[in-house]
C-alpha cells in the first residue's frame, strides 16, 4: 500500500490494565489492524515502560502503531477515584514516548450535577497545567466528543461533547495542543450532523474512533427522543448509518493524517462472542473506505 493511503491508520482499542494486553495484541494482529490505542479506565495500574515493551515485542516486525494513548474518567473532581484519573493523565503524558505516542485522549471531566459553564473554572485550572505539561514533552491532548448519558445542564464525566462547548473550553484554555478525540456516533446521538464538523474542525481533531450510530428516525416520529424506545443504536463502522467513505474524504480534504481506532464494545448485534467479527467487518470496511489493502478473515 502507498504511504499516502496509510496516511490514515485503521486500528482498534486495547485494554491497557487488561490482565495481559500484549497476549490480546497477539491474537488479533493477523487480523490486518494497523494501529492499536492502549486505554485505560478510571485508573492506571501498569509500569507504562514495560508495558509499552511488551506490546512493541507482540506487535514486533509489523507496520503497527500505537500514536495514540487513552485515560477516561473525570480529572476535575476530588474523590479518590478522580485523582487516580488525573494522575493516569499526568503518567501517561510522562511515558507517551514509549509507546511512539503524540496523543492522549479521554474525557475532559466535569463537576458532577451541574451545568457546563460550572465545570469551567476547574476545567481551566487542571488543563491548563496538564496541557503544559504535555506541550513540553511533545505531546497533545484530545478530549472524546462524549457525554457518557449526560447533556448541557447535568452531567458526570465530560463537557466535550457539543459543539457549542468546545468553542468555550477552547477559548478557556487556548492551547495549540489540546483538541479533540472525534467520531460520529456521539454527534449523531443528539441529532447533530457530523460531517460539517469535520470541515470547522479538522485542525483540532487530534484522532477518529471508529464508531457509528443507527438513527430510528420511525421511533423519533412516533415516541420522540429519550423516551420509552431507544432511539439510536451505537454501532460499529460498517453497520451503521454513516459513509465512511464521506468522512474520510473531508479528512483527506482537510490534510488530516492519523489513526481511527476502532472503539468497540457498544454494538448491540456484535458484542460478546461476536465482538470480533464485527471490529474485523468493520476493519476491513474503513479500509475500503479509505482506499487501500483489504486482509481477508484468518
Amino acid at each position: 500500500m502507498s504511504n499516502t493511503a496509510k496516511a490514515i491508520r485503521i486500528g482498534t482499542m486495547i485494554k491497557g490494565n487488561a490482565p495481559d494486553p500484549a497476549a490480546y495484541v497477539k491474537s488479533i494482529l493477523a487480523h490486518g489492524f494497523e494501529s492499536f490505542e492502549p486505554f485505560f479506565w478510571q485508573v492506571m495500574n501498569k509500569d507504562l515502560p514495560r508495558l509499552a515493551e511488551e506490546l512493541k515485542e507482540a506487535i514486533g516486525d509489523e507496520d503497527v502503531t500505537m500514536s495514540t494513548l487513552g485515560m477516561f474518567g473525570n480529572p476535575l473532581e476530588d474523590t479518590e477515584i478522580d485523582r487516580e484519573t488525573l494522575k493516569g493523565w499526568e503518567a501517561l503524558i510522562d511515558n507517551a514516548h514509549h509507546f511512539g505516542a503524540t496523543t492522549i485522549a479521554g474525557f475532559t471531566g466535569r463537576v458532577r450535577g451541574k451545568p457546563i459553564e460550572e465545570s469551567l473554572p476547574q476545567y481551566r485550572k487542571v488543563w491548563t497545567e496538564l496541557a503544559k505539561r504535555a506541550a513540553d514533552k511533545g505531546v497533545k491532548l484530545a478530549f472524546e466528543n462524549c457525554a457518557m448519558d449526560g447533556n448541557w445542564a447535568s452531567g458526570d464525566w465530560n463537557i466535550a461533547h457539543n459543539p457549542d462547548a468546545w468553542e468555550m473550553i477552547f477559548n478557556e484554555v487556548p492551547a495549540d495542543n489540546i483538541g479533540l478525540e472525534w467520531e460520529p456516533c456521539h454527534q449523531m446521538v443528539y441529532l447533530i450532523d457530523p460531517l460539517p464538523q469535520i470541515r470547522k474542525w479538522a485542525p483540532k481533531i487530534f484522532h477518529v474512533h471508529g464508531k457509528d450510530a443507527t438513527i430510528r428516525w420511525e421511533v423519533i416520529r412516533e415516541h420522540g427522543i429519550f423516551g420509552k424506545e431507544k432511539f439510536v443504536f451505537m454501532r460499529s463502522p460498517g453497520f451503521g448509518d454513516t459513509n465512511w467513505v464521506d468522512v474520510i474524504s473531508e479528512l483527506r480534504l482537510a490534510g488530516w493524517s492519523g489513526s481511527i481506532d476502532i472503539e468497540g464494545w457498544h454494538d448491540p448485534v456484535y458484542r460478546n462472542e461476536l465482538e470480533m467479527t464485527g471490529q474485523v467487518h468493520s476493519l476491513n470496511y474503513l479500509k475500503q473506505s479509505r482506499g487501500g489493502s483489504y486482509v481477508p478473515n484468518p
